[in-house]
């Protein structure tokens, strides 16, 4: 309710103001939206099942057996918009007419944390002469992080948040009494992806 209280306070720019002084209204709703910082408008709670097996083989040929492995994991994805990006040239101010062109969309937020790995010791299997061990659960749950990062971008996430941001910005608009809103978003990367299997260079 802070960030709402503090984004209704940015946009009270005074609608009857003289065309002389459209400049300054420009520059005070800048200030006002940089205050409010990073504005988050979407919480995801994503649920994924970890699925992973370990073969033997014997001289690096001959299978002997196979490892599976089966665990569960969480991720809770933050998006939202950084307003201290918000410069002059995106906010437009005619009588009760606005235009606002808000920074892209982006995750703020990415909690990933381990206590929530739940091994599901029903379905994995340990066999003969190949025991999986802590490091080869570290590497699936890390194998897992960079699939739900890199897959994020088709979630509909990034859609969702351009959505209820233009909501929010478009009642309080409203509730200051500006009639025509025009909110549109710039473009840019939703997450950074990430790669742990990026081949390095031998000496």
């Amino acid at each position: 309710m802070h960030i709402l209280r503090t984004i209704a306070a940015i946009l009270l720019v005074p609608l009857l103001s003289v065309s002389c002084k459209k400049q300054d209204e420009r520059y005070l709703v800048i200030s006002k939206v940089r205050s409010a910082s990073k504005l988050a408008t979407t919480e995801t709670l994503i649920d994924k099942i970890v699925l992973g097996t370990q073969e033997k083989r014997l001289l690096g040929i001959i299978r002997i057996n196979e490892s599976r492995f089966v665990a569960y994991t969480k991720a809770i994805v933050k998006a939202g918009i950084d307003l201290t990006e918000l410069t002059p040239g995106d906010v437009r101010i005619e009588d009760k007419r606005i235009e606002l062109m808000l920074p892209h969309v982006r995750v703020l937020d990415f909690d990933y944390p381990f206590s929530e790995y739940k091994i599901d010791s029903n379905i994995t299997e340990n066999a003969f002469l190949n025991k999986m061990t802590v490091v080869d659960y570290e590497y699936f749950y890390q194998q897992a992080e960079i699939d739900i990062r890199n897959n994020l971008k088709y979630s509909g996430i990034k859609t969702a948040t351009e959505e209820k941001t233009r909501l929010l910005f478009s009642g309080l608009l409203k509730n200051l009494g500006y009639e025509e809103i025009y909110i549109q978003f710039k473009t840019g990367p939703f997450i950074e992806e990430i790669n742990l299997n990026a081949p390095t260079t031998e000496e």
